[in-house]
């Protein structure tokens, strides 16, 4: 059996802690979700990259005028506060 190099077990360990960091960020927007829904809209989770959260908000929340501070003011303040390794949440379309 083979054994795996340095490169190829910081890379197992490096999609590990990734996909721990996408299952916070999925917890999260869960705890989110509810107040979203309240006002017909939702959010989207889109991917994770670098410390950045990338989110759609569909529904009411897509032409909201205060969707950007939703995005802001609601997600990416709880996304920060739960989530250390979330430096920032951007809302794509």
């Amino acid at each position: 059996m083979k054994e795996k190099t340095n490169n190829e077990v910081k890379q197992v360990q490096k999609e590990l802690n990734q996909e721990e960091v996408i299952n916070k960020i999925k917890d999260v927007i869960a705890k989110v979700r509810p107040y979203l829904q309240n006002d017909g809209g939702d959010v989207e989770f889109k991917r994770y990259e670098n410390g950045v959260v990338y989110v759609k908000l569909v529904g009411a929340c897509s032409n909201c005028p205060m969707a950007q501070m939703t995005l802001q003011d609601g997600i990416e303040n709880a996304l920060i506060s739960e989530v250390p390794e979330v430096i920032k949440v951007i809302g794509e379309n």
